[in-house]
């Protein structure tokens, strides 16, 4: 293994702790590129219900991963790794430092770790007996078979996110295995820093209410409006996160507007808990930073000068 090989910087932790902020910084001062290890933000026309950079933010370094497919489409962990390792070859090879940054776990791990993970093909005629069985059963039916089978899997999604229950039982159908199987490094480890950001849970709380206050008047309902008119369906597929499926409840008439916002600020507290199955607090490989810190970026700076 070369030096260079541990030259990524990862940077993690639950939603509003201040990812995207802290990569920025770091990418510029230290000649760095960002790599989005965010299942959602890959979706075009999801900016603010996803809280991507903004795009004066991503014109100050460049940006990869981002808007690269429409929400009727699905994106696999195995096309993630393949992209973000094509991306981080690029960068190294101009010279530059990649930082992975994002929320979802399974993406970061995998990649640190290079677990060997195959790019199985979508089964359509098997997802749409699952849907049937979800509509008949309901959505925590199909858990409990993936709870089942992986149980590890199983702790890690949603009950309710119908299309990553599928997709585990999917890859379990087309390959014989289940997907936990698949955590298996195809090389050596890459002892790549990794930062966490962390902060007490009421003060979390607190910024991610005052997101979701910001996101409405930034023109969140306006872009689920969009969403709707365009054919998307509101709560399915990437759509089905937080804002995103409250607000469709909204448009539906089912909630008022107060309900789905403090709808969305409670769903979104969940998924801050369930990130931390991903990101915990003892985990010895994350060098974590507390995120309100006024020394934020010098310990971080610091940090990531490992990978440099």
């Amino acid at each position: 293994m070369s030096s260079s090989d541990s030259r990524v910087l990862y940077i993690v932790g639950p939603t509003a702790t201040g990812k995207t902020q802290l990569a920025l910084s770091l990418a510029q001062q230290f000649g760095g590129e960002i790599i989005n290890a965010d299942s959602r933000q890959v979706y075009r026309y999801m900016d603010i219900g996803t809280a991507k950079p903004t795009a004066e933010e991503r014109a100050l370094v460049p940006h990869h991963l981002f808007d690269l497919l429409t929400p009727s489409e699905s994106f696999s962990l195995g096309s993630f790794l393949s992209l973000a390792r094509a991306a981080i070859a690029d960068i190294r090879g101009r010279g530059c430092l990649p930082i992975v940054a994002g929320g979802t776990g399974q993406y970061i791990w995998a990649l640190r770790e290079r677990w060997d993970v195959p790019e199985v093909a979508p089964d359509h005629d098997f997802r749409s007996r699952q849907l049937e069985m979800a509509e008949k059963e309901g959505s925590w039916a199909l858990h409990q078979r993936l709870q089942e089978l992986d149980p590890v899997r199983a702790s890690e999604v949603d009950p309710r996110n119908v299309r990553r229950v599928i997709r585990a039982l999917e890859i379990h159908h087309v390959t014989g295995k289940v997907p936990t199987e698949f955590r298996k490094r195809s090389g050596e480890e890459v002892n790549s820093p990794v930062i966490g950001l962390t902060m007490a849970r009421d003060l979390l709380y607190d910024r991610i209410d005052q997101r979701v206050e910001s996101m409405m008047e930034s023109g969140f309902l306006d872009e689920a409006r969009n969403l709707a008119r365009m054919g998307y369906t509101l709560g399915e597929g990437p759509l089905a996160c937080p804002g995103y499926r409250e607000l469709g409840q909204y448009l539906a008439g089912e909630l008022s507007l107060e309900d789905a916002v403090q709808r969305t600020k409670y769903q979104t507290h969940r998924l801050a808990r369930r990130q931390h199955s991903w990101f915990k607090s003892n985990d010895p490989r994350i060098s974590w930073l507390n995120g309100t810190s006024p020394n934020l970026e010098g310990e971080a700076a610091n940090l990531a000068a490992q990978a440099v």
